[in-house]
């Protein structure tokens, strides 16, 4: 059970200013290191809407001195390495990837990726499948939602519960249990893919 939980949050409604990031690296269903940071949006994206910091929390002058997307990517590339990615509504966290680097003029980097909201779906029986609700559900409680470094998180303890509630031991395997789909970013990494794959699959929900 290895993979790299990742959330985004964004300065406004473009997907391309993404504002902040949290990572989660578990092995083995055991989290092993975090790591979250500060992103200064690309223009014409680095503005900030009332309405995104009043859910968020983050405001223009706290990533006036971040670095910019162009010179953060590495990090992040690094720091997942050849993981798979997990997130809740993945649709849209791969879509801030793709939609940055665009806006960066950057590739998009290759990843093949599992939406734990599909997966909370099709393993818990709930009112809702928002991000609190699922991990309470998973049996993690009491985090900053809209965090992102709580809120990969949390979408890690969900991934890790579900995987012990369908028998299985890899993310790969997870995703066929519970009949959600393995999405890929960027350009296929299996020879088996079809070259006409989008660069994000979508993921229609809310998280």
């Amino acid at each position: 059970m290895d993979f790299t939980a990742i959330d985004f949050e964004t300065a406004n409604r473009s997907s391309a200013s993404a504002c902040s990031v949290g990572l989660v690296k578990v092995r083995d269903g055991v989290v092993v290191d975090r790591a979250s940071w500060f992103i200064r949006p690309p223009a014409p994206h680095d503005w900030f809407s009332e309405w995104n910091t009043r859910i968020h929390g983050i405001e223009e002058w706290q990533v006036a001195d971040a670095l910019v997307w162009a010179d953060q990517l590495d990090d992040l590339i690094a720091f997942t390495g050849d993981d798979v990615l997990v997130a809740h509504n993945a649709g849209f966290d791969m879509g801030v990837i793709n939609s940055a680097c665009a806006a960066s003029e950057l590739t998009t980097p290759s990843y093949s990726y599992v939406c734990s909201l599909q997966v909370a779906r099709r393993t818990y029986t709930l009112d809702s499948y928002k991000l609190p609700v699922a991990a309470m559900a998973a049996g993690f409680e009491d985090f900053r939602h809209h965090d992102a470094l709580a809120d990969s998180e949390a979408c890690a303890a969900i991934i890790v519960h579900a995987a012990a509630r369908h028998g299985v031991d890899s993310v790969f395997d997870l995703a066929q249990a519970a009949k959600a789909r393995i999405g890929r970013l960027g350009s296929p990494v299996a020879a088996s893919a079809p070259a006409a794959m989008p660069a994000v699959e979508p993921v229609v929900a809310v998280a």
